[in-house]
Parts: structure tokens; C-alpha cells; sequence
């Protein structure tokens, strides 16, 4: 648990048509050992059903895995629909197969970091900690 009164909630999601879910719920998992509470959404999800139910579950971060080579129509759509809801404050981040020129635009677009596979998922629990705790404000 972090230095707030609950645990950090990050909904986990595979967007389109990306049919490989393992390092996603290889991540859920790891983010649960963590500490923190995770919602996994589960295959085939659209941009607004996940927007939609980081709404719902009230989280404080949204990761997305992507191997469909998708990244560049997904993550802008998500912020996009992110900031049409007032989710300002909640990170988006993800990962999967990601050329590093697309991560940059990425990133300068407004989505956190992208993570590669081979990182540690201790890596991606630190970063999502660090965000939130600096970013949000939770009771």
C-alpha cells in the first residue's frame, strides 16, 4: 500500500484486436504482489469501454498492452477519450512492441512511460508508484 489510505487501483487492458494476453496478465499479477489493486478488462476492448470502466473502478492509472502494432491509433484515442471524461490526473502507460521514434511522439502526446519487453515488472510497479504519488492526490 502506499503512504494513502488505499492501494493504488490500475486497470489493465488489451485494446482491439490483439488476441496475446499473457504478459498482461503477467503484469496484473506483479502489480497485485505489489500492493496495489488491479482490474484486468480482458481481450478485445474498445478505447471507450476502457476509458468507460477506468471511470467506474475509479483508478489512478490505466495500462495498455499492445502487440497488434496498434500503439499509434490506441493510446491517442484512449487520451483523447481520457481527457473528454476529466481523467487528467490518471496515468496512462502500456507496453508491448513499440518502435522507440513512436514511443517518443507518444510520450510528447501526453502518455507516460512505454515499457519493452524484458522489463522487470518490479520496473513498472516502482514507475506507476512514483506517478501516482506525485501526481495524485488520494484520501
Amino acid at each position: 500500500m502506499s503512504e494513502h489510505n488505499r492501494p493504488i487501483r490500475v486497470l489493465v487492458a488489451k485494446v482491439g484486436l490483439d488476441g496475446h494476453d499473457r504478459g498482461a496478465k503477467v503484469i496484473a499479477t506483479a502489480l497485485r504482489d505489489a500492493g496495489m489493486e488491479v482490474v484486468y478488462t480482458g481481450l478485445r476492448q474498445t478505447p471507450e469501454a476502457v476509458v468507460a470502466a477506468a471511470l467506474q473502478e475509479d483508478v489512478d492509472a490505466i495500462g495498455i498492452s499492445i502487440l497488434s502494432g496498434a500503439h499509434n491509433t490506441v493510446f491517442p484515442k484512449v487520451l483523447a477519450l481520457m481527457k473528454e471524461k476529466g481523467l487528467d490526473d490518471v496515468l496512462l502507460t502500456g507496453g508491448g512492441i513499440i518502435p522507440e521514434d513512436d514511443v517518443a511522439a507518444l510520450k510528447a502526446q501526453g502518455v507516460g512511460q512505454l515499457f519493452a519487453p524484458g522489463t522487470t515488472t518490479a520496473a513498472i510497479a516502482e514507475y506507476i508508484r512514483d506517478w501516482v504519488q506525485a501526481h495524485r492526490k488520494l484520501l
